[in-house]
Formats: C-alpha cells, structure tokens, sequence
C-alpha cells in the first residue's frame, strides 16, 4: 500500500509503503513540517518515504528516506528504528542537521566578490 500526502508543504511529498498508520504519519508531517518549513530556508522540494517491514522479526521494521533539494544542494536523510515515533524523531534530528548545513552553504550571490587579479572589480567600480 503507497500513501500520499501532500497537505500544508505541497512540494515536500509523504509517502508510506507497508502497515504505516495515520498516528505515524500524521506525526511524520508535523515534524517534517517543523524542519523544512522554517524561515530563512530557500525553497525546498523533494520527498520523504517512511517505510514498514512485514517481516516481524526484523529488528528495525522501521526505515525512512527523505531526498529533498534545499535551494540547489540535495540533502538527503536516512534512519532505521524499531518504533514508528523513534524513526521519526530520528529523521527529524538528521533533516534538521541536513538542512542547517545545506542552508548556512546556500550561494544566492550574496557571497564576496572576486578580487582585482581574479577579474573582479575594483573599489571604485572599475575592473580592470
């Protein structure tokens, strides 16, 4: 069985294969929510996928992958747990640490400039 949905970040998807209840789910959208929704982020597309085995004696039936695209890096987010809320959480700390690295790394131009004997422009506004 493979959910959609797609609710208050339409261009962040959450999909669940396997026995993924809505408690699950609905926490993973809140916490997902919490990370990639944050002010200062550039735009954030891509998809979360929360994953649970048939197999019963796994030791972590649990397993989650997020592959979004903050601003122009990917940043994707692996976690296994035995708990649908322990995966969660872990997702969430991963995407967090993922997202702050790619938003603190995030070129929108606003970096320096070249200097004069790179080909940038001098102080006065004159290159060379």
């Amino acid at each position: 069985m493979t959910t959609d949905s797609t609710r208050r970040t339409p261009l962040v998807r959450l999909r669940s294969d396997g026995a993924v209840d809505e408690a699950t789910l609905a926490y993973a959208r809140t916490k997902i929510d919490a990370v990639l929704a944050r002010p200062g982020l550039p735009a954030v597309t891509g998809e979360v996928r929360i994953t649970r085995a048939a197999a019963h004696h796994a030791g972590h039936p649990w397993a989650a992958t997020a592959d979004v695209r903050v601003g122009r890096r990917q940043v994707v987010a692996v976690a296994e747990e035995a708990t649908g809320t322990e995966l969660v959480d872990r997702l969430q700390d991963r995407l967090r640490r993922q997202t702050d690295k790619a938003a603190h790394y995030w070129d929108d131009g606003r970096g320096t400039t070249a200097p004069p004997w790179r080909g940038g422009e001098l102080r006065d506004g004159v290159s060379p």
